[in-house]
């Protein structure tokens, strides 16, 4: 796949956040806040950085792959599949529905194209995203594996654990990417389990590299994940803090945890969709 620019990434992700609330308007039911805020995050990693074939293949043998660990926003996961051609676009119209391939959550035993592990079930990204570069590095594959989790799953303990084992196994082929919104279902992560004022000097004390990325900016986005590929092989794995705005850049929607998993309505939808310019053409 070609390398797409900056401006024509951002386009993308307009469409992709379209794309995002008319599926969960038009079930009544999924996460819409974390998956506009990642939208352009995962459509410049999909369009500008990986190496990767939407011919799927379950192994990842030879190309770069990536796991979603914080697997409540399957939305801009499945748009931005569908826009890279793993699967028709028209499909997206099914999320939720009965006997789709587009679970609330992403699953295997459907055998949608993209999807290599369920996910959802938090804190278990990045081990699953070590276990892959770690098969990788023993077979001599110089791909990459990236993933991206939520702030608020890394209360969960299984991360930690994770961060040890890849810097102590040297998985220096990793690249981890934490959407750091500060919001999570029930609140916000301060008022819920604080995260602490410096979670990069706690990562890093677990030995491993740290860069931060400003997530609504793609060429930011593209250039940090530029200087993430150039530490690779340097001994540790990368991790990203990427500060991001739930709901982004819906003007009702942003900095709230309400709209963690909570669809709009008829009016609602109208209103966001008019702050989104269709820039591709709608499913």
């Amino acid at each position: 796949m070609k390398k797409h620019s900056s401006q024509e990434i951002s386009n993308l992700s307009s469409q992709v956040r379209r794309d995002v609330l008319r599926m969960v308007h038009g079930c009544k039911s999924g996460h819409p806040g974390g998956s506009l805020g990642c939208a352009d995050f995962l459509a410049t990693l999909y369009f500008n950085v990986m190496e990767h074939n939407p011919a799927f293949k379950m192994d990842g043998i030879n190309e770069d792959v990536f796991f979603l660990s914080n697997g409540h926003i399957s939305p801009v996961f499945y748009s931005v599949l569908a826009r890279a051609g793993y699967f028709p676009v028209e499909e997206l119209k099914t999320f939720r529905k009965l006997n789709t391939r587009l679970q609330g959550h992403p699953t295997t035993h459907e055998g949608l194209p993209g999807v290599r592990v369920a996910s959802g079930s938090l804190g278990q990204g990045i081990s699953v995203a070590a276990g892959a570069a770690l098969s990788k590095k023993l077979n001599n594959d110089n791909h990459l594996v990236y993933a991206l989790m939520g702030d608020g799953e890394i209360e969960e303990g299984q991360n930690w654990e994770a961060l040890m084992f890849a810097a102590h196994q040297k998985i220096d082929n990793l690249i981890v990417t934490i959407d750091y919104n500060g919001q999570q279902i029930d609140g916000s992560t301060k008022e819920v389990m604080g995260l602490g004022d410096d979670i990069a000097t706690k990562v890093a004390a677990f030995g491993w590299e740290i860069l931060h990325m400003d997530g609504h900016n793609t060429q930011n986005i593209i250039d940090t994940l530029g200087r993430a590929k150039a530490l690779v092989g340097k001994g540790k794995p990368i991790f990203i803090i990427m500060k991001t705005e739930m709901g982004y850049p819906v003007d009702f929607m942003m900095g709230s945890h309400k709209w963690h998993g909570v669809a709009p309505n008829d009016a609602e939808l109208a209103n966001a969709l008019s702050q989104l310019p269709e820039t591709i053409g709608d499913y």
